[in-house]
């Protein structure tokens, strides 16, 4: 937690980075300059933003701050969720285990499997033609 009574962390998630500011405040998301239902269209990647505070049992009482580069939209919702883990359990460490238990502190490590030579993806091959 910092002078201005706010605290930082960086989420991240497949190939999207968040920088995440945590304030005491009336709830209100802002991602990229732009409000979380103007960012996140989709409900199911606003659901996944507000995880953190459900879990935590904080939901409306912080405001917060996110900037996102990289990935498409829902490895950047996965960030933001990420980050705001991270910044909470820093600002109350009282919570922290509450969202330890909940795994919301660990970095999702899945990412997209290389496509391999020989093949049409990752794993998936040609069509095999007998004759």
């Amino acid at each position: 937690m910092d002078a201005q009574g706010r605290a930082y962390a960086t989420g991240r998630r497949k190939d999207a980075v968040a920088r995440v500011w945590v304030k005491p405040g009336s709830g209100k998301i802002i991602v990229n300059g732009r409000d979380q239902e103007v960012y996140f269209a989709r409900p199911t990647l606003r659901l996944v933003i507000n995880q953190t505070f459900q879990v935590a049992g904080r939901e409306g009482q912080y405001d917060v701050i996110a900037t996102v580069k990289g990935g498409g939209l829902s490895g950047q919702a996965g960030a933001v969720k990420h980050g705001i883990a991270q910044a909470l359990s820093k600002y109350e460490p009282a919570l922290r285990a509450a969202v330890k238990a909940a795994g919301f502190l660990t970095r999702d490590s899945r990412v997209v499997e290389r496509k391999k030579y020989g093949r049409a993806k990752a794993r998936r091959s040609f069509q095999f033609s007998k004759r």
